[in-house]
């Protein structure tokens, strides 16, 4: 047998990166578990590889199908890459508000990216429901419905979790994660709950979501104003985030997300992503609410090469209010 693999056997085994001044400012040790290190290019990777090989298992995905799902971009792409490796075609349908990169990245990995109007969920023709109904019109199609498909956060507690108490050594104390479909922070907090109940799992959620008003106060009321990072921010709870151990929740907004990634881009070498920003804002709140001495894990989702349009603009970030050159210390209350 070859001890060669396809990129299907190298999703996760991420490292973690130590936040140098993050962590000097805090008191406490900030590290970011660099899931842009995935074939893919994103934490998705995780979600997709562990849908795929769950409907195989079932039965459910049989070599020649297509796979369709309704993604804001990065677990399409996830899908797009693991499915390919596997032997199966993609069908992505994605809202027309994200990333121009991520739509052309889909098209040129070989999936068939449609673009379409972002609706809110309980419209009929929101992404998801398309995608559904694109995977019950086809007999030959899987539809791999990443946000109630609780194989995707069964991944995160098989691999994310403990790979994080392996690369602490079992001294972290706390895990900070956003929730897009939930997966992340499902599997993560179960798998770190398991081994030392006391490690503190907190939901970073950017303005205009609903999970930090779920987990603080039990409401699915969405906290005020909006968010321009894509991939995060859930208006219910999802099949992932149901019965998941989430102790609080903190609200980020887009402007402490915007001093983060430049100042890690700047400081420590990381380009990211607004969605890293807010889990990073997360642990350094978190850090200030638990104390020096923490050991806080964030996940740094995905680079930012997928929103330079967005981000390396100006007009656009003049548009959102974003400021560049804020200190890091002014949106930290540090």
């Amino acid at each position: 047998m070859s001890a060669y693999h396809g990129v299907d056997a190298h999703v996760g085994n991420t490292p973690l990166i130590y936040l140098r001044k993050l962590s000097e400012l805090t008191g406490c040790t900030i590290l970011g578990k660099a899931e842009f290190m995935n074939p893919g290019g994103s934490v998705k990777d995780r979600a997709a590889l562990g849908i795929i090989l769950d409907a195989e298992a079932r039965g459910e995905l049989k070599p020649g199908m297509t796979i369709v799902e309704g993604t804001a971009g990065n677990t399409g792409i996830g899908l797009t890459v693991i499915g390919a490796a596997r032997g199966y075609r993609s069908v992505i349908i994605i809202p027309e508000t994200q990333s121009a990169e991520k739509i052309e990245l889909l098209r040129n990995l070989g999936a068939e990216g449609i673009p379409v109007p972002a609706k809110p969920y309980k419209d009929p023709n929101h992404y998801t429901h398309i995608a559904r109904r694109k995977g019950e019109e086809n007999a030959d199609w899987f539809w791999a419905n990443q946000f109630d498909n609780v194989a995707n956060r069964t991944a995160h507690e098989k691999t994310t979790g403990p790979e994080i108490w392996s690369q602490t050594h079992g001294e972290v104390s706390a895990f900070v994660a956003a929730i897009g479909s939930g997966g992340t922070l499902g599997g993560v907090a179960k798998a770190l709950k398991a081994k030392n109940p006391d490690i503190v799992t907190v939901c970073a959620d950017p303005q205009g979501a609903a999970m930090s008003n779920w987990f603080n106060h039990g409401k699915t009321e969405a906290s005020d104003g909006d968010s321009n990072a894509e991939g995060i921010g859930q208006s219910r709870v999802t099949a992932n985030v149901e019965g998941i151990p989430v102790d609080h929740a903190f609200t980020i907004d887009d402007q402490t997300a915007m001093t983060i990634i430049r100042h890690l881009n700047r400081t420590e070498g990381l380009f990211l992503g607004l969605s890293s920003g807010v889990n990073v804002g997360g642990a350094v709140r978190q850090a200030l609410k638990g104390g020096p001495g923490q050991v806080i894990v964030t996940i740094l989702c995905d680079t930012g090469v997928k929103y330079q349009s967005k981000l390396n603009n100006a007009d656009w970030l003049a548009a959102q209010n974003l400021k560049e050159d804020l200190p890091i210390e002014s949106v930290l209350d540090l």
